[in-house]
């Protein structure tokens, strides 16, 4: 009998449900549930929410349409770093919907306080952007992330969206830009992200290599990062190693690939959307604990490139494409 029950608990598996594709921008990637299941639960359909999610309030349905569309960044305190990564994406998410207001908010409640108080610039936590958007008058929201992988950042982004969507007339949450990964005929983020990456790397020797330092997460989603590796390895980039700061695999792991390999000279560069304290101090500091300085110790000659993702032309117009996904399904009738 148990066993019979598990197999149609089995049945309510999600099967692929293909969106519209606008010319030029990705499609709106999705699942919806099996059919046979009749009488789907509120968590089952929750379970069921994968890739842009969308929630239409049926009790404002008659409230008028007043779009906005929030950003939401982890945020960093290196001011030039900013402007040059996360202030000129959602520039060019504006000037993609320049009818439409653009909001930046940073879920670092820290970052926050201390842009505050050295700067005295006051950027919103996604809690008080969207309070001030429900007192403004703005009815649906698009809320777009600048995440690279859908891990502990993102999974506060979906609770923003979760807790504050019935305060709207509609929501919308679009994905990291790293999210698909060419499963069940969805499209793949990550050799798309490794080709936009690549623009970046500097031409490599037999006895050079490229170490690229993500953040790293104790959410499952650092598995990421073994898939970033595998589409390096795809591609044909050369020596190219993908290693974190708080995760796996870390430096220790790749320094041993580097000496079977004969590698020599390496030249170190962030995942991360900005080049902020861990690029410049955790990667490129003095301190004989930095990466830089480690490599060093162990005899490689080590080069930094000390440049966030959001620097990246190509790396940018994917966040433009996701932020364009959540504005699509917002638009969506």
């Amino acid at each position: 009998m148990k066993k019979t029950m598990l197999k149609r608990m089995c049945l309510v598996t999600l099967a692929v449900a293909s969106f519209g594709v606008l010319t030029g921008v990705p499609a709106q990637a999705g699942y919806s549930l099996n059919p046979e299941v009749k009488d789907a639960t509120p968590a089952l359909k929750q379970a069921a929410e994968i890739g842009v999610r969308v929630y239409e309030n049926e009790a404002m349905k008659n409230a008028p349409d007043k779009d906005a569309i929030l950003v939401l960044s982890f945020g960093t305190t290196f001011k030039d770093s900013r402007e040059k990564t996360i202030n000129k994406t959602v520039s060019e998410i504006q000037a993609a919907h320049p009818d439409t207001k653009v909001v930046l908010a940073f879920t670092s409640h820290i970052i926050v306080d201390r842009i505050g108080q050295n700067e005295g610039l006051m950027i919103p936590t996604p809690e008080k952007a969207l309070a001030d958007l429900k007192k403004d008058g703005y009815t649906r929201v698009a809320i777009t992330s600048l995440d690279v992988i859908p891990g502990m950042e993102y999974a506060y982004d979906t609770a923003i969206y979760d807790l504050y969507k019935k305060d709207f007339k509609k929501m919308t949450v679009g994905t990291p830009i790293m999210y698909w990964m060419g499963q069940e005929e969805q499209r793949d983020d990550v050799e798309e992200f490794v080709q936009a990456l690549s623009t970046q790397f500097p031409k490599l020797a037999q006895d050079e290599a490229i170490l690229v330092m993500a953040h790293g997460t104790p959410h499952p989603a650092n598995a990421y990062y073994s898939v970033v590796q595998n589409r390096l390895d795809e591609a044909n980039l050369g020596n190219v190693f993908v290693y974190s700061v708080e995760g796996w695999p870390h430096l220790d792991t790749v320094m041993p690939q580097l000496k079977a390999k004969g590698i020599k000279k390496v030249t170190l560069m962030p995942m991360m959307m900005v080049a902020g304290d861990h690029a410049n101090n955790d990667m490129a500091g003095a301190e004989p604990d930095s990466h830089k300085s480690v490599l060093e110790a162990e005899g490689f000659t080590v080069n930094t490139y000390i440049h966030g993702l959001g620097e990246n032309g190509a790396v940018r117009k994917m966040f433009v494409e996701r932020a364009n996904e959540a504005w699509n399904a917002l638009e969506k009738r």
